[in-house]
C-alpha cells in the first residue's frame, strides 16, 4: 500500500462518523484542532465529510462561544481526565477550556479545493466561528497577547515554555489518580506526574467556580501569554475575515480584533531572548526559551531578521523538522511530547508562512524532512528531530491529514492559502 493510500485508510478508519479520532486507544473521544485538521485531510477525497467535521465541532460550542477541547460523545473509561473529573454540565459532556483557534484558516483552506461545494456549508458555520472569535478576544486577550488558563489550552501541553507558570500551580492535594497515557506510550515520552499533579489541580479548581471563564482568568492559579495561540488567533482573524466578505458579511469586528492582537505584540518580544516568548501574565517574568509556539509567528505574517536568525539556529540543530524547544536549551528532550519533538501538523502550519514571504526555499526543506520522517517511520503522533523515532501515538489523524495535504506533495501540487 502507498503512503496516500495509508493514510486515506488512517483517516477511515479513525473517524467515528462526523468525528474523527486523533488515534484509537491514547484519544478515545474528538479534539479541537485535532479535527480541524482531519477536515483538511479528508476534503482531498472527500469533501463532505470534511465540512461535517466542522458541524460536529461546532455543534458543542459552549452559549459563550467557546469551543471545548475536548468532546466526549461516548463513554470510555480508558482515559483520563474523563467527564466526571471536568463536570462541566455540558451535553454532550466537553472540557471545560479550549484550544487553539486554527478552525477558520482550515475551513478556507476546505473551501478553497471546491468552493461551489462549500459555500452552503460556510454560511451555516460562519456565525459559529465569528462567536469562537469573539469569545477569544473578550475573556481570553483582555490582558493584550492570547492568554491560556491550562497549559492543555495551547495544545502545546508540557512544552518548557510553561514551567514558570505551573511552578506556582499547588498540585499536592489533588488526590490519587491513575492515568491513562502511560499505558498506551511509552511513560518516557508523556508529561511526568508531578505535572500531571498541577494539570489536574488546575481542572479540579475550574470545576470550583463552575468554569466560569472571566474568574478563572481573574483568580486561576495559572495565566500566561500564549505566543502560538496569538499568532494562530491572529492568522484565523484574517482567514475569516475572507471567508465573511467571500459571504458579503460585515467584518469591521473581526478587523479590530485582528489591529488589537497585532498591537499587543510588542508584550511578548522578550530583548534578552531576542524571540517572542511565552510571558506569566501573574508576575510579568518571561519563560526564557525559545519554542515552536513562537515560530508561528511566520503563518501570522510576524516574523522578522531577528527571529529569521533563531529559526535557523534552532532548525539547524536537527534533522527532522521544526523541532518543538530550543535544542540548546537544558530544557530540550528530544522525545518527550512538547518538550523537543517535531510535529507534522506544526510544520506545515509553519510552512504556509514561508510560502507566503516569499521562502519556498525553506518551505521545501521543511516539507521534504517532515516527509522523509513519515516515510521512514509511519504516521506517528510526533519524531524525534534528531533521527526520526516515530513517538506518541500511531496510526495518527493529523500526520496522516498532512501528509495528504502538504508532506506527501510536490510543490506544484501544495494546497497553500488563498
Amino acid at each position: 500500500m502507498d503512503l496516500d493510500e495509508k493514510a486515506r485508510q488512517i483517516l477511515r478508519q479513525n473517524d467515528k462518523g462526523g468525528y474523527t479520532l486523533p488515534t484509537h486507544g491514547l484519544y478515545p473521544y474528538q479534539w479541537n484542532w485535532d479535527s480541524a485538521f482531519a477536515a483538511w485531510g479528508f476534503a482531498t477525497f472527500d469533501v463532505p465529510r470534511a465540512w461535517d467535521e466542522f458541524d460536529t465541532l461546532f455543534a458543542s460550542q459552549w452559549a459563550c462561544g467557546m469551543v471545548p477541547h475536548i468532546i466526549f460523545h461516548e463513554p470510555d473509561p480508558s482515559y483520563f481526565p474523563g467527564p466526571d473529573v471536568w463536570c462541566t454540565g455540558q451535553s454532550p459532556a466537553t472540557s471545560g477550556i479550549s484550544q487553539p483557534p486554527v478552525a477558520a484558516t482550515m475551513v478556507r483552506l476546505v473551501l478553497e479545493m471546491d468552493k461551489k461545494a462549500g459555500l452552503e456549508r460556510l454560511a451555516a458555520i460562519y456565525p459559529k466561528l465569528v462567536a469562537w472569535h469573539r469569545w477569544w478576544h473578550e475573556v481570553r486577550c483582555v490582558h493584550g497577547p492570547a492568554a491560556i488558563i491550562h497549559p492543555w489550552e495551547s495544545g502545546r501541553d508540557n512544552c518548557p515554555d510553561w514551567d514558570i507558570g505551573m511552578a506556582g500551580v499547588d498540585g499536592s492535594n489533588v488526590g490519587s489518580y491513575t492515568r491513562r497515557d502511560t499505558g498506551h506510550v511509552d511513560p518516557s515520552m508523556r508529561p511526568q506526574k508531578e505535572q500531571y499533579d498541577r494539570y489536574i489541580a488546575m481542572v479540579q479548581f475550574g470545576g470550583s467556580v463552575r468554569w466560569d471563564q472571566e474568574k478563572i482568568v481573574a483568580e486561576g492559579p495559572f495565566l500566561m501569554a500564549d505566543p502560538g495561540i496569538t499568532f494562530i488567533l491572529m492568522r484565523a482573524h484574517e482567514d475569516l475575515i475572507a471567508l465573511g466578505e467571500i459571504l458579503g458579511e460585515d467584518t469591521q469586528e473581526i478587523s479590530r480584533w485582528a489591529d488589537s492582537l497585532r498591537a499587543a505584540l510588542p508584550q511578548i518580544w522578550n530583548p534578552d531572548l531576542g524571540a517572542y516568548d511565552a510571558k506569566n501574565l501573574r508576575t510579568q517574568q518571561f519563560a526564557g526559551i525559545l519554542g515552536s509556539g513562537a515560530l508561528l509567528a511566520y503563518v501570522a505574517g510576524a516574523g522578522n531578521p531577528t527571529l529569521d536568525t533563531q529559526l535557523m539556529r534552532v532548525w539547524d540543530a536537527v534533522t527532522y523538522g521544526i523541532p518543538s524547544a530550543d535544542p540548546h536549551n537544558p530544557a530540550f528532550d528530544a522525545r518527550r511530547y512538547w518538550r523537543g519533538p517535531s510535529w507534522p501538523f506544526l510544520n506545515a502550519l509553519i510552512a504556509i508562512g514561508f510560502r507566503e514571504m516569499g521562502r519556498p526555499d525553506l518551505d521545501e526543506r521543511l516539507r521534504r524532512e517532515t516527509a522523509d520522517a513519515i516515510a521512514k517511520n509511519g504516521f506517528a503522533e510526533y519524531f524525534d528531530p534528531h533521527d526520526a523515532t516515530a513517538c506518541g501515538g500511531a496510526d495518527f489523524t493529523w500526520t496522516a491529514a498532512i501528509w495528504l495535504t502538504w508532506a506527501g506533495r510536490d510543490a506544484e501540487q501544495v494546497r497553500g492559502a488563498a
